[in-house]
């Protein structure tokens, strides 16, 4: 889990009055021009935290493993399907991956990237059965016993195939 902070979230209100000001304004008027100034630094403060977060993340993957496994998730689909439009946005997947790529490469390490279709959360972690699941159920269950949080069978799965064709290769 690598639980974001948020700070897009964290902003909204700040952006929200700061925008509301700014509707206000006499388009192209010297107060306009400030205003607009004023959002634009609070939007930049937010990409800033977002980058530097990245970075750091992406660091501390780079330098504590020889090989990093991500599913390559349609971040954009995501946002749009399900409904969480500013939260997808706000953990800036694609950037993440970009600067982690770069960084493993630097490293000589691998990033592997597994498909995005492959069945990682129908998938049971324990004996490979495959069963459907709807987003709202959040725990896994195999009818062999096996029990587990939904996101971290998941992240085992995920993590044996990378381990599968990290072999192949």
């Amino acid at each position: 889990k690598a639980n974001y902070p948020r700070y897009y979230r964290q902003a909204l209100d700040k952006l929200a009055k700061a925008q509301r000001i700014l509707s206000r304004r006499k388009k192209g008027s010297a107060r306009w021009n400030k205003q607009r100034l004023v959002v634009a630094k609070l939007h930049e403060k937010v990409a800033n935290q977002r980058m530097n977060f990245l970075h750091h993340k992406s660091k501390e993957l780079a330098s504590n493993f020889d090989a990093v496994v991500i599913e390559d998730v349609n971040m954009k689909g995501m946002s749009q399907a399900l409904h969480f439009g500013k939260s997808v946005h706000d953990n800036g997947w694609g950037m993440f991956t970009t600067f982690l790529a770069y960084k493993l490469k630097e490293q000589g390490k691998q990033l592997v990237k597994i498909d995005k279709w492959f069945p990682s959360t129908k998938k049971c972690s324990c004996c490979g059965k495959e069963k459907e699941m709807p987003l709202s159920e959040r725990v896994y269950k195999c009818s062999c016993g096996f029990v587990l949080d939904r996101d971290h069978n998941s992240a085992i799965n995920i993590k044996n195939e990378g381990l599968r064709l990290l072999a192949l290769s």
